[in-house]
């Protein structure tokens, strides 16, 4: 597994503090960013649904310790979140260690009094003693939250402690962007109260499986079953769903979204004024990371002066509605449709399945990592600077190429309007559901399409 020189490092672990009327949760924070590095606090203030955030936060902290594909390497450490502030809200978001499962907390601006002061997305430190907390706030439990900490003197009183520095994978940084792009794909397949749905985990096998399982309706009740007749979605690994399975006695209802060629299920839990999504991929050994969802848009040529300009506009978890800022901004639509797909594509913008939009963030890496580190990207670049590509024809919108592989083997490649089509292996195998093949990838970066 590649790893970054990235690197986690907190001047100070976070703390949580027992008050008389309740707990304060003082989360420590770093971001590579160098405007986000400096503010020493992004919120501060009370969380007025203390109970069910501390219960979804728990279920961040257990998704994102936990592994359900064991791959040599791996680094089970891996667990401290990214947290967008701004607009009102907190957004906490993670993969599981092995990359198969995203999941995000969002906090409305209905449960939250308290201090923005300032908006951006930075991580946090989940460290062994705040993730117990969470297990302990009770329902009449007042809980402070500090997104940093008003004065680092405050988190420093109890003992001086080493900066944790962890290593990041590339995997955590390039799902970011194809999670994205498969939520903003997905279908709205069905909604459970909540009894439906304590009923449905019941059909869920507790031990590890290989084959998939189809959600079923039979005799007005939803359950989990191996086999497809009647099935309106498909979930690989299903015992991963277990991860939801002590929140369902305190949710309003939960929903099921579905990814059209069954490459990921979606699962919102609703609460009063907090929803939390999971999204699952194909299979325990199908990472988010490896998807290639986003690649097609690499091939869109964005500047940066134009992505410092859209970041300079919005703020952290602001609506992002590429219409309406084309049309106030004067921008052509076409090219605010490429920077929305871009924008998407490199993990600078969300997805809420709810309320169907984007919101805007900005991860706390600098923006040339963000862009470089899908290995299909990179090798695309090597088949176009080593000249291996000949155009044969291009008309209509349609251009038929050869490119010659990394193997010697030459690929005839068909890109257009209507699709694209590859002779390697990994299009006969996959065709587009993973990604582009580099083959096909390097044609678009081209600029021939």
């Amino acid at each position: 597994m590649t790893l970054t020189d990235f690197e986690y490092a907190y001047h100070a672990p976070s703390r949580v503090l027992d008050e008389k009327l309740g707990k304060e949760f003082l989360l420590a924070q770093c971001s590579e960013i160098q405007d986000h590095s400096k503010e020493s606090c992004f919120f501060y203030g009370n969380i007025i649904d203390s109970y069910i955030v501390s219960k979804c936060l728990s279920a961040l902290a257990k998704t994102v310790r936990s592994h359900f594909a064991i791959a040599r390497g791996l680094h089970l450490s891996l667990r401290d979140p990214i947290v967008s502030v701004g607009n009102k809200q907190l957004k906490f978001e993670g993969f599981s260690s092995c990359n198969g499962v995203y999941a995000r907390v969002d906090i409305k601006s209905n449960a939250i009094d308290g201090e923005f002061l300032f908006a951006g997305s930075t991580n946090v430190d989940f460290n062994n003693d705040t993730v117990r907390a969470f297990n302990t706030v009770n329902k009449d439990e007042k809980l402070i939250l500090g997104v940093g900490a008003k004065e680092l003197d405050i988190i420093t009183d109890f003992k001086t402690t080493k900066e944790k520095k962890v290593s990041l994978p590339d995997k955590w940084i390039k799902g970011l962007g194809n999670v994205q792009v498969y939520l903003s794909e997905m279908e709205f397949v069905c909604q459970l109260t909540k009894v439906e749905a304590i009923m449905l985990l019941k059909s869920v096998p507790k031990a590890n499986v290989k084959q998939d399982f189809y959600l079923t309706k039979e005799a007005n009740r939803y359950k989990f079953t191996p086999s497809a007749r009647n099935g309106v979605l498909k979930l690989g690994a299903i015992h991963r769903i277990h991860l939801i399975s002590h929140l369902l006695t305190h949710i309003d209802s939960l929903s099921f979204y579905k990814d059209k060629d069954e490459q990921s299920v979606a699962v919102v839990l609703h609460f009063k004024n907090v929803q939390m999504l999971f999204l699952f991929s194909a299979g325990a050994y199908r990472g988010f990371s490896g998807e290639g969802k986003n690649l097609e848009n690499f091939s869109l040529n964005m500047p940066d002066e134009y992505l410092i300009g859209i970041n300079n506009v919005f703020k952290a978890n602001e609506a992002f509605n590429p219409t309406l800022l084309a049309i106030e901004s004067d921008i052509d639509l076409e090219l605010m449709n490429h920077s929305h797909a871009y924008l998407s594509s490199i993990g600078l913008l969300g997805f809420d399945l709810v309320e169907q939009n984007h919101f805007y963030r900005r991860l706390p890496f600098k923006l040339n990592r963000l862009r470089t580190l899908n290995p299909r990207y990179k090798n695309a670049q090597k088949l176009i600077d080593q000249n291996n590509i000949k155009i044969l024809t291009t008309e209509n919108g349609r251009i038929e190429a050869e490119v010659k592989g990394s193997s010697g083997v030459v690929h005839k490649v068909i890109v257009g309007k209507y699709g694209q089509f590859c002779t390697c292996t990994w299009f006969t195998k996959n065709s587009v559901n993973r990604g582009l093949c580099k083959h096909v990838l390097a044609v678009r970066l081209m600029g021939e399409v």
